[in-house]
């Protein structure tokens, strides 16, 4: 059975090796050493990783990472190449899998797409049995990162034609086509940074702007 999460934890690690600690990310204010004890703190510290998601933790969370990003870059890399502990719960079986494909994925474009030097036409391609356990998670990617924040219907065609569809029902719809890895990006907030073909009335495109950033047009 193929191990995508584990793959993709080897490429992020080796684009934040290469970046360096101070090169700039997708994600908001972080460099790569702000990745790298992010990935580290969310693996390893279950009582502040709840932070990610709920609110009134987030100070916690924030004070576990920043004490984390003081340690010496090699040590961050190591750990995160090493895996989860024992004791966290991405050691369950399969949990590394189901938990961090998607999030590898997304993180290593967020330090690849981030260089100045970023070329998408020279970017290697997503292998195939990659892509398509990308895919797989796109519905109920839709569904939590998308649904509620969107205001028109949203459709996100695969190449081969499969679609699927979130957002408001009865409001304007917007068509984005696009590799499967392209389309989580674009769910995850990087849409100037990916590459598809977007089509829909003008003022549901401009609606959309404001919640989820288009792809250059």
């Amino acid at each position: 059975m193929s191990n995508h999460a584990l793959a993709e934890r080897h490429r992020l690690t080796e684009l934040l090796a290469a970046a360096g600690p101070d090169a700039p990310t997708l994600c908001a204010g972080w460099t790569t050493r702000d990745l790298a004890a992010h990935l580290v703190m969310r693996e390893r510290r279950f009582d502040a990783a709840a932070g990610i998601r709920v609110g009134a933790l987030a100070g916690w969370t924030r004070r576990v990472q920043d004490a984390y990003a003081e340690r010496p870059y090699e040590e961050l890399l190591r750990l995160f190449r090493s895996g989860p502990p024992v004791y966290s719960l991405f050691a369950l079986p399969g949990a590394d899998e189901a938990a961090n494909t998607v999030e590898y994925f997304v993180h290593a474009e967020d330090v690849q797409r981030a260089a100045a030097t970023w070329d998408p036409t020279a970017a290697a391609p997503v292998p195939p049995g990659r892509t398509e356990a990308l895919w797989r998670r796109l519905p109920l990617l839709a569904r939590f990162e998308a649904a509620h924040r969107t205001p028109v219907r949203l459709h996100l065609h695969h190449p081969d034609g499969r679609t699927v569809t979130t957002g408001p029902t009865g409001t304007p719809a917007v068509h984005l086509t696009g590799a499967p890895g392209e389309l989580i990006l674009y769910l995850y907030g990087r849409g100037p940074r990916t590459t598809l073909t977007i089509d829909g009335p003008p003022d549901a495109l401009e609606a959309l702007t404001h919640a989820l950033p288009l792809p250059p047009r």
